[in-house]
């Protein structure tokens, strides 16, 4: 009888044959999300979450090439989409900005500056209706086209204009008092 695999004993359950790929894995996983995402945390907190879910969905996982090749791609993808979602909420910020005339100042924030403006933007978000907000966030957010939330959410169009067009006009108002 052949010996299993580390792959085919982690589908087991085998706890320690994941400790052992988890250590030995983990630093270079982390160095290679880190050179993508230039911030060390999140790309600590990408490989913790890539090990997560392949702990828990080691039933479902088809490796079909090398484990090394597979985290890696893995770890690739996963740092590809942290930058996708910071490429769209720094373009929410923008517009943001933009709609409330903050960008047509001389004006350099700082780190403290933008958690602030992060918290009233969010705050602001929060005071929207249930159905404004997710509207406007899987437009702003996700970055879905008007046709896509109406089918989505099998609305008309001209609701996600409409609502879309609220959300707007009300983080203008919320965010207003904010101008520098």
């Amino acid at each position: 009888m052949s010996e299993l695999s580390v792959d085919e004993k982690i589908k087991k359950g085998d706890i320690s044959a994941f400790e052992k790929v988890f250590r030995e894995y983990y630093a270079p996983l982390t160095l290679f999300a880190n050179s993508m995402v230039k911030d060390k945390d999140v790309a600590e907190e990408i490989v913790q979450d890539f090990f997560y879910n392949y702990w828990k969905n080691k039933e479902q996982i088809a490796i079909q090439s090398s484990m090394k090749s597979y985290f890696f791609q893995s770890i690739r993808n996963k740092s590809l989409k942290y930058l996708r979602h910071e490429a769209v909420k720094n373009k929410y910020a923008f517009d943001v900005l933009e709609s409330t005339g903050l960008d047509n100042q001389v004006y350099q924030p700082n780190i403290y500056d933008l958690k602030e403006l992060e918290k009233k933007i969010n705050d602001a978000l929060e005071k929207l209706p249930e159905n404004c907000r997710q509207i406007f966030k899987m437009n702003r957010f996700e970055g879905l086209k008007y046709r896509e939330i109406a089918e989505k959410l099998n609305i008309s169009i001209k609701t996600v204009e409409a609502n879309i067009s609220k959300a707007l006009s009300q983080l203008r108002n919320e965010l207003g008092l904010y101008k520098k």
